[in-house]
């Protein structure tokens, strides 16, 4: 049984919760250290510890699905064995590890919309089993918990995975029109900019369909913008951590805001429309490998400074007025005229507490930056907070 009432809602928001964090703690070490590694191990080549470290937190990334399934299972108030059973469970249904003839490897995080559904699966079977085994319970619970959730996993993989498929397939036919020109630049930077805050891997649809070239540098674009508007719209109402890991790189940590609040799409949208726009005009471009990062780890205006026609610090000042200095002026922008209509209010971008399980309406209220910054309990506003206040930033 749960540790609380249990309602459809309050379960996504614990399953969301728990992917949220998950999906920062693995990845966060690459998006900002690992370009940086690389240059460092080709500026020092005689020195292995930059490889070493590069290669270190490459590998954090493919827990990726286990750190979601264990925080997952923290969010329901399991134990130290059930956690881990999630986290397992979640592993195998991800799709991050292939069998082959010759071994196993892994391909990456895996779809974590399926990690996510597999963990769910895990959650539900552990919570119906509870204390019936026993003192059985080390030998047989990480097989029906684990086994049966991961049976599910790899059932539901195929057919979880058509829709980053069918995702891709569109892309690839807006950037091989040839009659849409700039506005193909702004389609895609409008998907990736919705696609890098909802639970489908952008690096896992530009690897799969080969965007390259324009296409390439609007679809990184399109995830810089993204990040502008949460780091912007994260401002009033979260305290510094979050606000500076949605712009450095852990934009899903706010897909479950997304989905409560599908008005969030509108500036995601405009902003990431309009940078791609200005990206297309300025023919920034990108390739396959570096499209689904965006400015993370300055893996996009890298890969754009090698394709651009002018060089050294004109190149620089380009990239960083594409990348950096028009996303966040256009989310500033953007934000404050919502506000200011009232299309929606600054608590849409409110990142719910993670010291503890949600509970029932938890994840609807704003994070107060005073009580964070302060070290003390999180404590939460009002739901109807008006939109126009202006909370002490952290």
């Amino acid at each position: 049984m749960f540790d609380t009432p249990m309602t459809p809602k309050l379960f996504l928001d614990r399953v969301l919760n728990g992917a949220a964090v998950g999906i920062v703690v693995g990845l966060i070490p690459n998006a900002i250290t690992g370009e940086l590694f690389k240059l460092l191990a080709r500026l020092f080549p005689d020195i292995s510890l930059f490889t070493t470290l590069g290669q270190v937190v490459v590998g954090l990334q493919f827990t990726v699905p286990v750190i979601v399934g264990v925080l997952i299972g923290m969010q329901f108030g399991f134990t130290a064995v059930q956690t881990v059973i999630v986290g397992t469970a979640s592993f195998v249904g991800s799709g991050a590890m292939k069998f082959s003839p010759d071994g196993v490897m892994l391909v990456g995080i895996g779809d974590l919309i399926n990690t996510m559904i597999t963990a769910s699966v895990a959650v539900l079977i552990l919570a119906w089993v509870g204390n019936r085994l026993g003192s059985l319970t080390v030998l047989f619970l990480p097989i029906i918990g684990g086994g049966i959730a991961g049976l599910v996993g790899i059932l539901t993989l195929p057919y979880v995975t058509f829709i980053t498929t069918a995702i891709g397939t569109l892309i690839n036919t807006i950037a091989a029109s040839q009659g849409l020109g700039l506005a193909a630049s702004v389609l895609i930077a409008m998907i990736f900019a919705v696609m890098i805050v909802s639970p489908i891997s952008t690096v896992a649809v530009a690897l799969a369909i080969g965007i390259t070239g324009p296409a390439a540098g609007a679809a990184s674009l399109g995830i810089a913008a993204a990040a502008a508007v949460l780091m912007i719209g994260s401002l009033r109402v979260n305290n510094a951590g979050v606000t500076w890991s949605t712009f450095l790189g852990a934009m899903k940590m706010m897909m479950g805001n997304l989905l409560k609040y599908p008005i969030m799409v509108l500036p995601l949208v405009l902003v990431g429309g309009l940078t791609g726009l200005v990206g297309g005009i300025l023919g920034i471009q990108g390739t396959p490998e570096t499209a689904g990062f965006g400015h993370s780890g300055l893996v996009g205006p890298i890969a754009a400074a090698k394709q651009l026609d002018q060089g050294g610090i004109a190149a620089i000042l380009i990239l960083v007025l594409v990348y950096f200095v028009i996303p966040i002026a256009l989310a500033a922008a953007v934000h404050a005229l919502c506000l200011k209509i009232g299309v929606y209010q600054a608590r849409i971008f409110a990142f719910s507490p993670q010291g503890a399980p949600v509970t029932e309406g938890a994840a609807d209220e704003p994070l107060d930056p005073d009580a964070s910054a302060s070290g003390g309990a999180p404590t939460t506003r009002s739901a109807d907070t008006d939109a126009g206040a202006s909370p002490a930033r952290a």
